[in-house]
């Protein structure tokens, strides 16, 4: 039996694709959601974006009949726009002045004057849980989704005998085993089935099928020295120039951003083997707004990049040196910025060509967004994505929804990616003990 599905303005904002995404079921708005849309449309971020193109869908689907009384798509399904949304049944909880409030009551009168089953989608927990609380059958919007709980991390153990481990050593390498499968790029941390503390650690590569040393192991870029096995993966991901995506997942003080400057100030400058090193993140607050900030577009964003300039300082020297004079330096240097901090915002459109790309706090990016921001990668260009996926700021994203698990679990059979996923905090004492308990 057909279902009816009632789409919450949220939905259509986190995925401009997501109309035809129902199979052959109908797809309901209520006309309070093209008014959202008509207010989103001039944004000029993500959500503007896919409101536009969603509003430019229904403007094209209206050439195959009228909207309001329903359309056929391609899939077999059927759209339309919902006007006559008034129940006869009182909904005294749900004030009238709320938009969401009117979507869900526009809901509610399908289900109480159809014959098909009625579900409300929605990104918004809170809706979920009103629509629930008068009766509506309830879902989130999961086609990007991925289960968090099994998401790849990277690397994973494999118990072996104490030869196998000498012979790994002598011979520089190990045949993966025949009964072993192995993602491109995956780290190995061989243990002598007898004797735990005896191990060696590897990455598979997929065109010789073997377990190889990492080629990076002692390299330390900018005197930085990993301080955990973790780290030491992630700078051989970081450092390893035909992998051209790399991921990096972990919580607060686990190394993400400061590991991925030095290997790209250690590749951009002292390598030269990428024009510049170009730094972004979201500009999403942390809590409440502060509202406007005075300056020019560099005062602005120094604001928001002051965990990157903070990192920058931390690898250009210690402490009583002109750490200042020596950041400006590599911003201004070889005739143009060797380092270019920029807010994702302004480079959208932008072709990026043999480039050192970081994208920090990616876990508060659409899986469209990252998907638009690999897009942008020119011939050459390597992109660094890290985030922590338990601390999102959008309010329509988690650890399942968000980019960056979206993005290791789709490209983890790549053999242009890598992934580790970073659990010990290295900044402080304190850091990892509010990580590990709080």
């Amino acid at each position: 039996m057909k279902k009816q599905f009632v789409l919450d303005t949220n939905v259509l904002l986190h995925n401009s694709t997501s109309l035809f995404d129902f199979e052959d079921n109908d797809v309901i708005l209520p006309i309070e959601v093209i008014e959202e849309l008509d207010r989103f449309k001039r944004d000029a971020d993500e959500k503007g974006r896919n409101a536009r193109q969603i509003i430019r869908a229904l403007d094209e689907l209206r050439t195959n009949g009228s909207l309001g009384d329903g359309v056929t798509l391609e899939n077999g399904g059927r759209l339309q726009v919902l006007v006559q949304n008034t129940s006869n049944e009182k909904l005294e909880g749900l004030a009238t002045n709320v938009m969401d409030n009117l979507i869900l009551r526009a809901a509610y009168f399908l289900s109480r004057n159809g014959d098909k089953k009625v579900i409300f989608v929605s990104k918004d927990i809170n809706a979920r849980i009103k629509a629930d609380a008068i009766g509506l059958a309830v879902m989130d919007y999961e086609k990007q989704n991925v289960n968090f709980d099994e998401i790849y991390t990277g690397r994973r153990s494999l118990s072996v005998s104490a030869g196998a481990i000498d012979n790994f050593y002598a011979a520089g390498s190990m045949s993966l085993p025949d009964n072993m499968e192995l993602y491109p790029n995956e780290f190995v941390i061989m243990e002598n089935e007898t004797n735990p503390k005896h191990t060696a650690i590897g990455k598979y590569l997929t065109a010789t099928r073997q377990i190889v040393p990492l080629f990076h192991q002692k390299v330390q870029p900018k005197g930085i020295k990993a301080r955990n096995m973790e780290q030491l993966f992630a700078m051989e991901l970081l450092l390893c120039d035909e992998i051209r995506l790399v991921t990096l997942m972990g919580a607060a003080g686990t190394g993400k951003t400061l590991l991925a400057l030095a290997t790209g100030i250690k590749k951009v400058i002292e390598e030269r083997a990428y024009t510049k090193l170009l730094v972004s993140r979201p500009i999403i607050p942390f809590g409440r707004d502060i509202g406007y900030l005075p300056g020019d577009k560099e005062d602005k964003l120094r604001n928001w990049m002051q965990p990157i300039y903070d990192n920058l300082r931390l690898l250009t020297g210690p402490n009583g040196e002109d750490v200042e004079g020596k950041v400006d330096h590599l911003m201004q240097s070889r005739g143009g910025r060797t380092i270019e901090i920029e807010a994702l915002t302004y480079i959208r459109g932008r072709s990026i060509p043999k480039q050192y790309m970081i994208v920090d706090e990616a876990q508060n990016l659409t899986p469209h967004e990252v998907k638009t921001i690999i897009s942008w990668a020119g011939e050459g260009t390597k992109v660094i994505l890290a985030g922590d996926p338990y601390q999102i700021d959008s309010p329509y994203l988690d650890a399942s929804s968000n980019g960056l698990s979206y993005v290791v679990e789709r490209m983890k059979g790549q053999n242009i990616f890598g992934h580790i996923t970073l659990t010990k905090s290295e900044r402080s004492e304190l850091a990892s003990l509010a990580a590990n308990i709080l």
